[in-house]
């Protein structure tokens, strides 16, 4: 087949919905396809892959969010790059303008479409004090999620979210972890020395973006639980954002390492003894799966990733949402008791281990041939004129 792609992020950008996408796209390419990726241009492009041709449109940096563009409308681009190699089926991964006009080009065109749903944006207006904007976000999933065949999204909890907003469309398509990337086996000595600390002292770990939207301060509050129980624990922070400098002013004893990726990421996971997300705002949170892949308990709130794969008391914690004490006392309580720690971090790794990165892009291929399937079939059922 011929699949398009559309994608307001993409690598070197780091995030959950880049890698996930990215890992779809080349996943489907190494199965013979052909990806027509359709995204944003970037100040630092990443280098051509195999089978994935790129366009390149307009974009607009993204407000707090640094190092990410926005796509701008490109519908006349679209329809003269599709006219020339129209795709069987086209998947629209981000709710943007260009992902708006690239739902209008392929419904004109009569191209099945599938949208990815990966942002909880509804829910970040709230955090950004623009919470009076919510009703009006809502309104605009709703529209443009409804316009597509199926709405793909990570978890039977989020389908059920979309029905209430009033989308009838959604498909489940899991997530996936790469698991030899991601592995017990890269914790490094030399890396835990750097931070000052020796192989029996904690260690937790924050990964991802710095920003109101994570409820960093709750992740604060509990390692200072921690630091009562284990004066020396040290905690290392991952990622960049907004929040970074005020974070970094604020407590200069954290250790601030930036942006990671590859294997380096996997050392900094494998490295460390816990990992506390309270982040309400996930749609999923792949730093869950990334965390529990390399052995680590996780506490979190019991949405996304956590409500899917955490076993209260088993792999982590899964907290009710919004119960702050219960979250500060499940990490403070995992600092305190190093063979917990193991014993959780073994088996939060042997529940990932399942969880295919090859599975998850077959089962992609397999809900795109059936789009394509279903509206050859269509075509076909219309009645002929006389």
């Amino acid at each position: 087949m011929r699949i398009g792609i559309v994608s307001e992020t993409w690598p070197p950008e780091i995030n959950g919905v880049s890698l996930t996408v990215h890992g779809l796209a080349t996943g489907l390419a190494a199965h013979g396809h052909r990806i027509d990726l359709v995204r944003p241009d970037q100040a630092q492009p990443g280098a051509p892959e195999a089978g994935i041709e790129e366009l390149h449109t307009r974009g607009i940096n993204v407000p707090r969010y640094p190092g990410v563009r926005a796509g701008l409308p490109a519908g006349r681009a679209l329809r003269d790059r599709w006219g020339r190699q129209r795709p069987d089926v086209v998947y629209i991964a981000t709710e943007g303008p260009l992902g708006w006009s690239a739902l209008r080009v392929a419904r004109s065109m009569g191209i099945p479409i599938a949208t990815g749903f990966h942002t909880r944006f509804d829910h970040y207006a709230h955090h950004y004090g623009m919470a009076w904007t919510t009703p009006l976000v809502r309104m605009y999933l709703r529209r443009f999620h409804r316009r597509a065949a199926s709405t793909l999204v990570p978890t039977e909890a989020l389908a059920r979210e979309l029905e209430t907003l009033g989308v009838d469309n959604a498909c489940l398509l899991r997530r996936a972890v790469d698991t030899c990337m991601f592995h017990p086996d890269k914790r490094d000595l030399a890396l835990r020395a750097q931070w000052g600390v020796t192989d029996d002292v904690p260690v937790a770990i924050y990964v991802g973006r710095m920003a109101p939207e994570k409820n960093l301060e709750l992740a604060v509050q509990a390692f200072e639980a921690v630091r009562q129980q284990a004066p020396a624990a040290r905690y290392v922070w991952v990622g960049g954002g907004p929040a970074r400098a005020a974070l970094q002013a604020a407590h200069p004893d954290f250790i601030f390492v930036g942006m990671q990726r590859g294997e380096a990421l996997a050392r900094h996971y494998a490295s460390a003894d816990l990992f506390p997300f309270p982040s309400l705002s996930e749609t999923f949170g792949n730093v869950i799966l990334e965390a529990m892949a390399s052995a680590l308990p996780v506490v979190a709130y019991d949405v996304g990733a956590a409500h899917e794969h955490l076993r209260d008391g088993v792999n982590g914690y899964c907290i009710k949402p919004g119960d702050a004490g219960a979250f500060i006392a499940a990490t403070s309580l995992l600092a305190e008791h190093s063979g917990q720690i193991r014993r959780m971090g073994r088996t939060a790794r042997e529940d990932v281990e399942r969880l295919s990165p090859e599975t998850v892009v077959r089962e992609f291929e397999a809900l795109l041939t059936d789009l394509t399937r279903e509206q050859a079939h269509a075509r076909h059922a219309l009645p002929t004129r006389t």
